[in-house]
């Protein structure tokens, strides 16, 4: 979650044939990998939530805490994204959740298939971060869906990802966090823009969070 994380510094600043049985096994073992990598994201998820040094839940709710609310792990929504690359996209300032804006640059548009239908996600760098070298090769995926509202937060969820090597973009929705304004108002957080909305469910990741 480097994306809300360094918002936190920010806002301290400013306020083959005959091979077919081998071949499944390859899936199979590929598969439980992908789900030890989730089950590890939200592991450390968790401790980080934990941790009063890096939380971002207030000591009242940070006291009884003892997880959040993840869906289950599923491979189907770890996706290979053809990533075209937008070099002449003009910067510009993304809106959050207070009066900070943040600088931002579509670095590139991921198209995928998910639940059997094509779609599109603009790809961000943050110029805010460029010159830090801990995120040289950081991008950011804020994305809406039709979860959003009821099973998870309303104003959509965010994915950490990395420029990739080539022009193929894994996004892994399981990963999907919230932003860290769902748990505290004093964080600042860039609102998700229209155009990433999803029509379909994406039914991975972290649930909405329930402070009672």
């Amino acid at each position: 979650m480097k994306y809300v994380l360094t918002l936190v510094v920010l806002i301290i600043l400013s306020c083959g044939n005959g091979k077919k049985y081998h071949d499944q096994e390859e899936k199979v073992s590929s598969k439980s990998s992908l789900v030890e990598d989730i089950l590890k994201f939200q592991k450390e998820t968790n401790e980080s939530f934990m941790d009063p040094e890096t939380s971002p839940l207030p000591d009242r709710y940070r006291k009884d805490f003892e997880g959040l609310d993840f869906f289950e792990p599923d491979t189907t929504y770890v996706v290979k994204a053809k990533f075209v690359l937008t070099p002449d996209a003009v910067p510009f300032l993304l809106p959050t959740t207070t009066d900070r804006k943040s600088r931002e640059v579509v670095y590139g548009i991921a198209h995928f298939t998910l639940n059997g239908s094509e779609h599109q996600l603009e790809v961000y760098q943050s110029l805010d971060l460029m010159d830090d070298e801990e995120y040289e090769d950081y991008l950011f995926l804020p994305f809406l869906d039709e979860t959003n509202g009821a099973e998870t937060y309303g104003g959509g969820r965010y994915i950490d990802l990395s420029i990739p090597e080539g022009d193929t973009l894994v996004i892994d929705f399981n990963k999907a966090y919230n932003p860290y304004c769902v748990y505290n108002k004093k964080y600042s957080c860039p609102l998700v823009p229209r155009q990433n909305y999803l029509r379909t469910m994406v039914r991975a990741g972290v649930k909405n969070f329930n402070k009672d």
